[in-house]
């Protein structure tokens, strides 16, 4: 019988593409993350969902002399007016408006046609030209009515937070010259007196001419007794005087938390928080005036040996977060009504479980989910936890590890652009990607996960939209603005350098990890522009090596911008394919890199695919 022989063919070729591209994951190791992220892709950020280009850089606005903590923008109609907070100063322009600053970050919101802000030292004002301490023109409450010359009286308001000024309502006496107020130690501030004439107007007195004051026991003698009302049971005296109390504008002065919530969640009060002298309680405002806040109206949140970190609005409730209780309650949730006498209260209605808070300023909307920093990561509290007793909802599997890792992160700041949650620490910035969500099975107890992203070399110490793009300050005085026109050349400096980006597969291990693999081929889809190009690298045992330099391969040629150093003929502004054949073998496995690092070129990944082959073993 004749014996036949069959030779071996080539090895079969196999095929790896990836045409949609999520974000980075620091959560597994790069030998397990997912063919559509990356374990490291700086710089690179989504542009359409499933594509992600190079991020836009930068450019310097203006600088001042001390570190930027903050901008605050009023808004009047068409005109908005903007003031930057810089070091202990505040600037109009180029103009110093107000020199008593706190150097520390300061937050702020709008009122009836004014600013307000806080920074931890001074609550105060701006009107669009001023800025003044709020104290100065704080409501001074009338804290008792139906007062005899000599005491009594029925309680009306409590005393100001906010002003040292107060006022008492008397039901004057024939004949009776001296009034006692309820209040000694007066202030040196001029004491202000009406008296009610007949026919029910209230006429000025003037301290000194129509009256004396003793200061020390606060009382007040008339040259002329006011005399009886001139309406029958109606009050006709009413005197104003002022009594500085030691720490109480303090209570709202040391603030550099706030939320506007009221009854049911309307926003017609105030909550501020973060006093580091009273930091368990809160205080809140009188109903549609911020510059009131009585002397009664606050609340003990959580124990003494914790802190209030910030708010949320949730369903209507006021969540109030705190940093790290020891049984783990660290959202208080409380609900704005109204008593039986039409006072504001509002009482506790749950308590939940979980995480606290390690940042005050890393609180911030994405849609209707409030986000929050927690040492584990970025975390929400969402409608669901709110009916129950405890909240898991983590948004930042991804890049939590390299969060955790982060120093300093109590000094983290967050903003939202556009559909981006961007978390700013150590000149770096973390990006959610609300458009993107991903159920993790890595992360059973939390509905999804975000997309994210990882920028470098921003320095972004505070951020604000102004005008349709995205601004922020820096540690060193400087105002920036973002690019945001993607297919300008110019969009792809940072301050006149270059920005270096680029995109790393996994580790590509085959079909069976302990076969030799042999790449031969690369293809990437990429998008074309004026100006781009790629580099593709290759590692192998942990060393990187240039496999080819695409650089002049994805350009297409405009008029409007000849560099002869770049040119080319190609008038093809479709996304354009780059191949090549390549040679990497006998390899466990290999990790790709694609990237950019010219200055003034967008880069944008719209596919990338490898041939390779698998046969023999893998030997070390």
């Amino acid at each position: 019988m004749a014996i036949q022989f069959r030779v071996s063919g080539s090895p079969p070729r196999r095929i790896l593409k990836i045409d949609r591209f999520l974000g980075v994951d620091f959560y597994n190791a790069p030998a397990n993350v997912a063919l559509n992220r990356s374990p490291d892709a700086p710089n690179m950020i989504r542009d359409e969902v499933g594509k992600v280009r190079k991020r836009m850089g930068y450019e310097v606005m203006a600088s001042y002399p001390a570190r930027i903590n903050g901008c605050h923008v009023l808004k009047k109609g068409e005109k908005e007016t903007t003031i930057i907070h810089a070091g202990t100063c505040m600037y109009l322009m180029d103009t110093v408006i107000y020199s008593n600053m706190n150097d520390k970050r300061s937050r702020s919101f709008q009122f009836k046609g004014k600013l307000y802000i806080l920074d931890g030292k001074t609550y105060t004002v701006f009107d669009g030209t001023t800025l003044r301490p709020v104290s100065e023109i704080a409501t001074i409450p009338t804290i008792l009515i139906s007062r005899s010359p000599t005491g009594g009286g029925t309680p009306l308001q409590p005393l100001n937070f906010c002003s040292a000024g107060f006022s008492e309502l008397f039901l004057g006496k024939a004949d009776v010259k001296d009034y006692l107020l309820s209040n000694q130690y007066l202030d040196s501030t001029e004491v202000v007196c009406h008296v009610m004439e007949a026919g029910g107007a209230w006429r000025i007195l003037k301290e000194g001419t129509h009256f004396t004051v003793d200061r020390i026991k606060g009382k007040v003698s008339f040259v002329t007794a006011p005399g009886a009302s001139p309406v029958t049971g109606q009050d006709n005296v009413k005197i104003t005087a002022y009594r500085t109390r030691g720490g109480y504008h303090d209570r709202i002065n040391n603030c550099d938390l706030v939320m506007l919530y009221g009854v049911d969640g309307a926003s017609d009060r105030v909550f501020v928080g973060g006093n580091p002298i009273t930091p368990n309680i809160d205080y809140f405002s009188e109903f549609n005036d911020p510059t009131y806040f009585g002397d009664t109206h606050y609340t003990p949140v959580c124990q003494e040996n914790t802190q209030i970190m910030g708010y949320s609005v949730i369903s209507n409730q006021l969540a109030t977060h705190i940093q790290g209780d020891a049984d783990g309650r660290n959202v208080i949730l409380r609900r704005g009504v109204l008593d039986e006498n039409g006072n504001a209260l509002v009482p506790v209605t749950n308590t939940l479980q979980g995480v606290g808070a390690i940042s005050k300023f890393c609180f911030a909307n994405v849609g209707k989910e409030p986000l929050f920093l927690t040492k584990n990561g970025v975390y929400a509290v969402t409608a669901e936890d709110v009916t129950g007793e405890k909240y898991s909802g983590q948004r930042s599997l991804y890049i939590s590890t390299a969060l955790q890792n982060e120093p300093n992160l109590a000094d983290a700041f967050a903003f939202v652009w556009r559909d981006f949650y961007m978390l700013s620490i150590n000149e770096r910035v973390y990006v959610l990607d609300s458009l993107q969500k991903h159920y993790e099975p890595n992360a059973p107890l939390s509905s999804f996960q975000y997309e994210s992203y990882f920028l470098t070399d921003i320095d972004a110490r505070v951020a604000w939209e102004a005008g349709g793009a995205l601004w922020f300050g820096t540690k060193t005085g400087k105002v920036c603005r973002v690019f945001n026109d993607p297919d300008n050349l110019n969009s792809y400096y940072d301050d006149g350098r270059a920005i270096a980006a680029y995109w790393d597969t996994p580790d590509i291990d085959g079909g069976l990890f302990y076969q030799n693999k042999t790449f031969r081929y690369v293809a990437l889809r990429l998008a074309s522009a004026i100006m781009t190009g790629v580099k593709i690298s290759v590692q192998v045992q942990g060393i990187w090596g240039l496999l080819f330099d695409g650089s002049d391969r994805g350009r297409y040629f405009d008029w409007n911008f000849i560099d002869f150093s770049k040119f080319t003929f190609s008038t093809d502004k479709t996304p354009r394919t780059i191949s090549g054949k390549i040679k990497v073998k006998k390899v466990d496995k290999a990790r790709f890199r694609l990237e950019n690092s010219q200055a003034g070129e967008p880069f944008g990944i719209f596919s990338v695919a490898l041939e390779y082959t698998e046969r023999g073993k893998y030997k070390t």
